[in-house]
């Protein structure tokens, strides 16, 4: 298949790339600046220069033109829309304009272009709320409001999405919590701040959370170009969940941290401190998440997993790299 890809210079899209070329797909991917088309052309894609940016003004109504990269839809086979700004704080606006309007323009772009199967790589966050809610969670089980913009935005996209009429395209929405493997980077900060003392677990980190490792969501999503249902969506984890102590401790291990003996604090008082911090910092306009936020409270001191039942039936999903090998990985 021809695959068109977003987000190919990223900690996933490089792992993409590989495992689509590996199945004998041929890849383009987006690339917004000499150095994504360097990243992207050096894991065996071809470069297409451009930018999302490009597609904000278009899909909310303003007056610019389609831009020429669009044309290369012509022909592709899928897209595979992996590319998003990802952070734990800041306003919805900002997330609307990055990742919400286009996605959105990017799959009538598709549609339009007669592309048959659009692969939306969506977040788990879409369900993390501020109520508590099940332990296990399933596709069925009600979002709620996300604690975050980020996850507040993906669900508004998902559902924007699902909401337009394309008849010739099928949609597949893959939904993964914690992505890890090599080359990663989400836990930078954090491994920082436990250098410098700064962390703390919840709990005695006893609460179980999913996860999924790189190269399985990578299955997932080549799963999808073939299988799954239009408009279905997928929660997919390596079905190995852990409590975050025996996640994180390899996992802050391999960014350089030693987390072992950290202090632990109850949820009860985390909780308080977070939504203070939180009103703080908003009142404050603060550009920078607190050192504490709710979101990370949600994360860190309750119990969630994901049930990945319907990947199972309905995209043949199976992990491929289990825990213990993808630590072995990462070097740890």
């Amino acid at each position: 298949m021809d695959i068109f890809l977003t987000g190919g210079s990223g900690f996933v899209g490089q792992h993409l790339i590989t495992r689509l070329l590996a199945e004998g797909h041929t890849v383009r991917a987006l690339a917004r600046s000499a150095e994504a088309a360097r990243r992207v052309e050096a894991a065996g894609a071809t470069a297409v220069r451009g930018d999302l940016a490009d597609l904000r003004r278009t899909a909310d109504g303003g007056p610019a033109s389609p831009p020429a990269w669009l044309t290369s839809l012509s022909g592709a086979d899928a897209v595979v829309h992996a590319a998003a700004r990802m952070a734990f704080w800041g306003p919805d606006s900002g997330f609307e304009r990055d990742n919400h309007w286009p996605t959105i323009a990017l799959f009538r772009a598709a549609a339009d272009a007669g592309v048959g199967r659009f692969v939306l790589v969506s977040a788990a966050a879409v369900s993390t709320d501020g109520r508590g809610g099940p332990a296990v969670v399933d596709e069925t089980t009600p979002t709620g409001r996300p604690l975050i913009a980020y996850g507040r935005v993906k669900l508004a996209t998902e559902q924007a999405l699902a909401a337009l009429p394309t008849p010739g395209t099928t949609l597949v929405t893959l939904r993964p919590p914690m992505i890890w493997g090599r080359g990663m980077t989400t836990l930078d900060g954090a491994a920082a701040g436990a250098r410098a003392g700064q962390f703390a677990w919840i709990d005695d980190g006893r609460h179980r959370m999913d996860h999924v490792h790189v190269t399985n969501l990578a299955a997932a999503v080549t799963a999808s170009l073939t299988r799954g249902a239009d408009r279905g969506v997928y929660y997919v984890t390596d079905g190995d969940p852990r409590t975050v102590r025996e996640f994180m401790t390899p996992m802050m291990a391999a960014a350089g941290a030693d987390v072992r003996t950290a202090r632990s604090v109850p949820y009860g008082i985390a909780s308080v401190l977070a939504r203070s911090l939180d009103g703080i910092w908003r009142l404050l306009r603060r550009p920078a998440a607190p050192p504490l936020d709710r979101w990370l409270v949600a994360f860190l001191g309750r119990d969630r997993t994901y049930d990945t039942t319907r990947a199972r039936a309905e995209l043949g999903y199976r992990p491929v790299v289990s825990f213990e090998d993808g630590v072995a990985g990462m070097g740890v």
